[in-house]
């Protein structure tokens, strides 16, 4: 019998118990989590917790299975847990993994039918397979990226005591909606309801290849000279920290590469393995002095003089310990709009580099953190893509607004999303995507990119339109039959008229020759708009422009937009019918109906107070409590500023929300004006804050007496 690998059918939980010691971190990934299976795994928990183990578990709300009460337990046991939830859009979503990774590299992996509750961890019919990692270490490693991966994606949320109640609601609402379901899952709750999935396999790497990336020499052009210049000078004035703000195709990577000439060691920080792996080959051709590695969860390439890290893999206890505090003089981090998020401040607080560079093309703060206040507010150089068309650094595009008459006002909003299945509901219907493909074949060019809501659309439209003669593929994470590389590389070779995809093309990939863009999904998120919009203007050849198409509803957020391209109201109303040239060679056409329902939209913009309460509650919902004043001003998605303008003070804003509690409003109350003095005295003047500050220690009755030196 080979002891390093072992079936279990029964008792998971005591495999579970030996595994944990030794073990240096705990990943958990369970489809579902019931009460039951929270009081069983709390004793070990709790232990390794004492033992100062990592831990990191991740469930999901496929079917509303998990109990909201059982998140309550898991959470409430310590806030060293690291909890998350995968929001799973109705796709299926049933993974059992138990991963114990040692001190020495060593690992154990389980994975299985087991998921988090009582029977199943216990005497219940369940199989699992025990597997040591020398035994196969490549899937070991393999197992603990995927999982870093699931826990950290887009679709997942933390779990703290805001996220709870709102999933209890979901959860509620759902059950009353099947009330029979709910009933059978009710008796049932102690056996697992899913059989466990095929594994999905990995994802194929696509490495785009930029023409003419292999010349010997390789020098800055276009937005890298200023931006290079800038660099320079911010290095020069003694500053440690910078962000660079440059378009999608105007090669910050180069940049990045060209700055990092005159450091010794280098750390460059990215999500995705395409950027950091698309990153290593350009970083070869223009420093040719330095040894490179990559360092993430199948390689560990640390001693390299560049090392280009995955955030998942180094934010990890065992790895970052791994590098000195100093190791690193200069620390790049690529895509740097993420870099608020918990992992990268864990590895930013932890290294201590000469200088910090952050590089992005959406910075702004609709969807975002602050993230100036990480480079401290120091932006080297900012271009955007409008800019950059004009300078003919990119390519110009034609706009088509069409009007979409689907109504999202009967959707339900969840978080910053719309609800997965009652979107389904409307954008899966034949006469919509006989609409979309008319639009398409009117405007379109040779190669389109659709960007979809979710895998069912992509999926659903791909196959309406290869049954009308055009060759497509739906492309998204559930790929199976096609790999991403090979479907790319297709589209460039004008062997596919289009691909439908599902948020994997935004970053880390280029197309060149991609000359159409198709929007069949709501506008959410300005950051994701603008990074897809990037796909479409890299220069090329063949074309002299790209065409957008864009479907406009009554979708949350279809105004925003507008700001990015730069059309006012008065511009959409002032030559009805006629298209808005716009400087560089970009045109933008609207329908008529697009126009006035556009027009519509942004005459009933959410007022100011009703975004300044969005950006609270997310706030709220991802510290998991009440946020303080630098918390909203760092993390919002408003201007702090406008809390002052509306409330006059954080305090009133407070109350106005329904925030404080009895004693807080008294003193609230009592106090109004002084709050408001507070916010409205000018700082301008060094004593005062000091005075401030001096008031804040002392109570009210001690503010008249004598103040020494001394106090």
């Amino acid at each position: 019998m080979n002891e390093n690998v072992q079936l279990i059918t029964s008792n998971l939980i005591h495999q579970l118990e030996k595994a944990t010691n030794g073990a240096e971190s705990i990943y958990i990934l369970t489809s579902f989590v019931m009460k039951s299976g929270v009081d069983v795994l709390r004793p070990l928990l709790e232990l390794a917790i004492q033992s100062n183990i990592e831990i990191k578990i991740c469930t999901g709300d496929y079917l509303y299975i998990t109990q909201p009460d059982a998140l309550e337990k898991l959470f409430q046991i310590s806030p060293e847990l690291e909890i998350r939830m995968y929001r799973s859009g109705g796709k299926s979503f049933h993974p059992k993994a138990y991963l114990f990774e040692g001190k020495s590299g060593d690992g154990i992996m389980i994975v299985g039918s087991s998921n988090m509750s009582r029977s199943a961890l216990g005497s219940g019919v369940e199989w699992n397979l025990m597997v040591r990692e020398h035994v196969g270490p490549v899937a070991f490693g393999d197992a603990i990226s995927e999982f870093l991966n699931v826990h950290y994606h887009e679709s997942t949320f933390p779990v703290n005591a805001e996220t709870i109640k709102q999933y209890r609601q979901e959860y509620d609402s759902f059950h009353i909606r099947h009330a029979d379901l709910a009933t059978t899952w009710s008796e049932r709750e102690e056996i697992d309801l899913m059989m466990p999935s095929k594994t999905e396999p990995m994802p194929e790497l696509f490495v785009a290849e930029e023409e003419g990336s292999y010349q010997l020499e390789i020098s800055p052009r276009f937005a890298q000279i200023p931006a290079l210049e800038q660099l320079e000078n911010t290095l020069e004035e003694g500053y440690n920290k910078a962000m660079v703000v440059m378009a999608t195709g105007l090669g910050k990577t180069y940049l990045a590469g060209f700055f990092a000439k005159k450091f010794k060691r280098i750390l460059f920080i990215a999500h995705l393995e395409e950027i950091l792996v698309q990153a290593q080959k350009s970083f070869r051709l223009v420093i040719k002095d330095k040894s490179s590695g990559i360092y993430n969860g199948r390689m560990k390439e640390g001693e390299a003089d560049v090392v280009f890290a995955s955030i998942q893999t180094l934010s990890r206890k065992r790895h970052l310990e791994n590098f000195a505090l100093n190791d690193f003089d200069l620390i790049i981090v690529d895509e740097f709009h993420h870099a608020s998020a918990n992992t990268y401040q864990k590895v930013l607080e932890y290294f201590k580099p000469q200088f910090l560079l952050g590089i992005t093309a959406t910075p702004d703060r609709n969807d975002f953190r602050d993230i100036y206040s990480i480079c401290d507010g120091n932006v080297a150089y900012r271009i955007d893509f409008l800019e950059a068309i004009q300078r003919g650094w990119l390519s110009p595009f034609e706009y088509f607004g069409v009007h979409d008459d689907t109504d999202y006002s009967q959707i339900r909003w969840i978080g910053n999303r719309y609800d997965a299945e009652e979107l389904a509901q409307v954008q899966l219907k034949e006469d919509l995507a006989f609409k979309i493909l008319k639009a398409w074949e009117k405007h379109k060019k040779t190669r389109t990119i659709v960007f979809c809501s979710s895998i069912r659309q992509a999926t659903f439209l791909s196959r309406f339109f290869s049954e009308n003669g055009y060759r497509t593929v739906a492309l998204h994470s559930q790929s199976r039959d096609i790999s991403r590389d090979t479907a790319i590389s297709d589209l460039g070779d004008g062997n596919l008229d289009a691909i439908f995809t599902v948020d994997l093309l935004n970053e880390g990939v280029d197309i060149p020759t991609v000359d159409t863009l198709l929007f069949v999904r709501p506008t959410e998120s300005l950051t994701i708009f603008t990074q897809q919009i990037g796909r479409g203007l890299r220069l090329h050849q063949s074309k002299e422009k790209c065409v957008v198409i864009d479907l406009i509803a009554n979708y949350r957020n279809a105004d925003i937009k507008m700001g990015l391209l730069n059309v006012s109201t008065l511009a959409l109303g002032k030559k009805t019918g006629q298209p808005l040239l716009l400087p560089g060679g970009i045109t933008i056409n609207f329908e008529l109906k697009a126009r006035q329902l556009l027009e519509e939209l942004l005459k009933k913009a959410m007022p100011r107070k009703e975004k300044l309460r969005h950006s609270y509650e997310v706030v709220k919902l991802e510290l998991g409590r009440r946020p303080t004043y630098l918390e909203l001003h760092k993390m919002g998605t408003e201007d702090s500023k406008a809390i002052k303008q509306e409330f006059k003070s954080y305090p009133a804003f407070l109350a106005w929300l329904g925030e404080l509690n009895d004693y807080e409003k008294q003193v609230f109350l009592k106090y109004e004006a002084w709050f408001k003095e507070v916010e409205s005295t000018g700082m301008n003047k060094s004593y005062k804050m000091i005075v401030l500050e001096y008031m804040l220690k002392k109570s009210p009755s001690h503010w008249f007496e004598a103040v020494s030196p001394q106090s």
